[in-house]
């Protein structure tokens, strides 16, 4: 990136110093000193030009002089590749000075301005600005194992694991690092304030509570960091730091210090290698099991070891009520209509779970307003009947309450029922104090004309529904009525009919 900004910028010194001394151009610091010196209000970029005879600034005047004549004809991608595989074979050189790993980032940098070409006008100052704006970072693959010592930070070794990991800076003082800003939100404007740092003196009321809870905040992430850090270590985690001129020990609240106190006194042995100041705790020895002929036998294992597992029992199979209402009879041959009226049915349906949710005012025109663009295949009189039909079913006043805009819609349900776990979707519910009120629609394509018509394997499911609801929320009265949408017709099914059809709940299931 120093080389795009040269090329947009010669005359930005403190970038092409960079530049230079970078293993593209591949000065040194001293040959910085040596040939870039010069006088006052002098730049650096005509102190070069001036400076011609020298073979270093020569080479490097070509140089540079490629660069910028590519720089007038070429967009930011391709100038990439030149400076990575052209004359400058920049990825050679970065990679022989910075590793391998330097791959990475070169790639990313290509993708980048490929990226910026498949949306803007390529340019070279527009890339400059588009990536400098850019909050992206790049992050190695986690799992891979390489054989090289990592230094990173302790953030950045989340999701990372290593045989060996050594905290080598554990002895810190956790208040020294902090560095959290202080700011104070203003109470008439709203604006957040920062505030520079201040004398012990002037940390008052509101400023003090702020440094308090920001120390507190602070501290906590400071021993969540001790638990990252830990758990990185796959066998050996080694612990150490360094105390300044003026520490005799580390500071109490140190992971060193924290951590030290784990180990009793016994525990601790002197490594020669390193001075008899320096200590290391030592893993607790467990003694091994003496070898047949060598002091004893081994005990015997006890009985439960070599008894085989015994199978997982096997969790009932879910009772879904809604299977239990399918009709098993043969169905006499469709009357005149029939598809057209159980057409009607499913939208009557649709419009019973979206009006209840509307004001009453409104929703007729919203019933309309849905009728005329799903609708399509019926005629202005038959959407008005369906309509009608729809808004006397909401109107009715001893359901009102499972229409009302609190009542439950799309409810679904699980409970164990004498050992038999029920599992199903109501389609409206209501909760009251003493009782809990059910509605289940119904598209059947021949609705039965009464009670006495409804078929038993509805009335299986309905009082699946009932004996869950009782199980869910004991005490409370279950009532449970059929809505046949394509008539529309209401039935409410009585508690005693319903506690037949519960008795033979887990018969049912064996058949189903």
């Amino acid at each position: 990136m120093a080389a795009v900004r040269f090329a947009v910028q010669p005359h930005d010194e403190l970038n092409l110093a960079c530049l230079l001394v970078s293993p593209l151009i591949g000065w040194s610091q001293d040959d910085l000193l040596r040939w870039g010196w010069r006088k006052d209000k002098i730049g650096l970029y005509e102190h070069l030009r001036n400076s011609r005879g020298v073979p270093e600034v020569d080479r490097t005047w070509h140089q540079l002089g490629e660069l910028l004549r590519i720089a007038d004809y070429e967009p930011p991608r391709a100038l990439l590749h030149w400076i990575l595989t052209g004359p400058w074979q920049g990825r050679k050189r970065l990679v022989a000075r910075l590793g391998t790993e330097a791959n990475d980032p070169i790639d990313e940098l290509l993708n980048a301005a490929g990226a910026y070409a498949a949306n803007e006008v390529p340019s070279l100052t527009g890339f400059i600005r588009w990536f400098d704006a850019g909050t992206s970072e790049l992050k190695r693959e986690a799992g891979k194992s390489r054989d090289e010592v990592r230094v990173m930070t302790v953030h950045g070794s989340k999701g990372l694991q290593a045989p060996i990991v050594i905290l080598a800076d554990a002895a810190d003082t956790p208040a020294r690092s902090r560095g959290s800003p202080v700011e104070l939100e203003d109470p008439l404007s709203g604006k957040v304030i920062p505030l520079p740092g201040l004398p012990q003196s002037q940390q008052l009321g509101r400023i003090a509570d702020v440094i308090a809870a920001n120390a507190k905040a602070e501290m906590e992430e400071h021993w969540r960091l001790l638990y990252v850090a830990m758990t990185r270590a796959e066998e050996a985690l080694f612990i150490g730091g360094a105390l300044t001129a003026r520490e005799k020990a580390p500071h109490a609240d140190s992971w060193y210090a924290r951590l030290a106190g784990l180990f009793d006194e016994a525990d601790w042995i002197e490594d020669p290698r390193w001075g008899a100041t320096v200590t290391f705790g030592a893993a607790p020895q467990v003694p091994a099991p003496p070898k047949p002929g060598e002091g004893g036998e081994l005990p015997l294992l006890p009985a439960w070891l070599e008894r085989p597992v015994a199978a997982e029992p096997r969790p009932p199979r879910p009772l879904a009520p809604s299977s239990l209402g399918k009709d098993l009879a043969t169905d006499p041959p469709f009357p005149p209509g029939a598809g057209q009226a159980a057409a009607s049915g499913v939208l009557l349906h649709k419009l019973l779970e979206r009006l209840p949710e509307l004001p009453v005012s409104e929703r007729k025109a919203a019933a309309e307003a849905w009728l005329a663009n799903n609708g399509g295949d019926f005629t202005a009189p038959e959407r008005a009947d369906m309509i009608r039909s729809a808004l006397a079913v909401l109107a009715e006043p001893a359901w009102a309450d499972l229409f009302a805009p609190g009542a439950l819609a799309e409810v679904p349900i699980a409970a164990t029922v004498g050992g038999q776990v029920v599992v199903g979707t109501i389609d409206r519910m209501t909760i009251l104090p003493d009782r809990i009120r059910l509605i289940d629609f119904k598209t059947a394509r021949r609705p039965p004309e009464s009670l006495d018509a409804v078929p038993a394997s509805i009335l299986r499911q309905m009082a699946a529904y009932a004996a869950a609801l009782e199980a869910a929320y004991p005490g409370r009265r279950i009532e449970a009525a059929l809505l046949y949408t394509q008539v529309p017709r209401l039935i409410a099914l009585p508690d005693e009919l319903l506690n037949v059809h519960k008795q033979a709940l887990l018969a049912a299931q064996e058949s189903f």
